[in-house]
């Protein structure tokens, strides 16, 4: 029979020696094996598990609950932030009001580029919108996503190294395992009719689209914030607030050097 995988979390109350020996061994005699065990924030720990039976995880969780030094938090069948917060050790977090929306800082780039990375590797159509400040990161994140995932990338939009503007891909840049990144700045403010059609072309793909900027993005064209499957925000702390004034300030005015490069 197929073994099912499970996520299990929960949070110490009190804390004493052999406290997770007991958790283990409980997991032991119920035939349950742990794939990965790892804290996840505070006084909490997360543990990916393995079963042939799903009555033994309930028989676990009903041992569990009479314990008075945990909590469980989170029994369920893992989703990728379940995985990804026992790998890293941290959670990923979400906005109250928009679960699509997830928010990252900078010290948790190794964090980001993996879920991205996981992102990358799932079939079919997916557009993701990244905010944040200049230089913290988000399109070597991107970059870096797309390395993990074997997935080769393209700009359409970009200020990476020049100004950059495509109006035409050749025939090789078309496929499914191509990341096409496209700045919201740019295209929205220098870009020509040729070019929108190439954006409308790639959108009908049935791959991964980065938008970097989506709010910029959406002001003037037939998109939407509802078409993104995913909003990333990225800060270089918590409490950093995302504007576009001075972004688009050093981008257009021309304070950078950079020169327009069209295809």
């Amino acid at each position: 029979m197929e073994k099912n995988e499970w996520y299990f979390e929960y949070e110490i109350q009190k804390n004493r020696p052999g406290l997770l020996g007991e958790i283990t061994s409980l997991l032991g005699m119920l035939s349950i094996n742990i794939i990965t065990i790892n804290g996840v924030e505070n006084s909490r720990r997360g543990m990916l598990l393995l079963s042939e039976f799903d009555e033994n995880i309930i028989r676990f969780k009903t041992i569990l609950q009479m314990m008075e030094t945990i909590k469980i938090t989170k029994i369920r069948k893992p989703k990728l932030k379940d995985k990804l917060a026992v790998r890293h050790g941290k959670y990923i977090h979400t906005d109250v009001d928009d679960r699509k929306t997830f928010r990252f800082v900078r010290d948790e780039l190794g964090l980001l580029v993996d879920f991205m990375a996981e992102l990358f590797k799932q079939d079919g159509h997916k557009l993701i919108g990244i905010r944040g400040m200049p230089r913290v990161g988000k399109t070597e994140s991107v970059v870096a996503a797309s390395v993990c995932a074997n997935k080769r990338w393209l700009f359409v939009s970009s200020t990476m190294l020049k100004q950059t503007v495509r109006n035409q891909l050749i025939d090789g840049e078309y496929g499914a395992d191509t990341t096409y990144i496209m700045d919201g700045i740019v295209s929205t403010r220098r870009a020509n009719e040729k070019h929108w059609q190439l954006i409308r072309e790639i959108m009908q793909l049935p791959a991964v689209k980065i938008v970097e900027h989506p709010d910029i993005f959406v002001q003037t064209t037939e998109y939407s914030l509802d078409d993104f499957d995913y909003i990333i925000e990225l800060r270089n702390f918590e409490e950093e607030e995302i504007t576009y004034e001075t972004f688009e300030q050093q981008q257009f005015s021309g304070e950078s050097g950079l020169s327009m490069f069209d295809f």
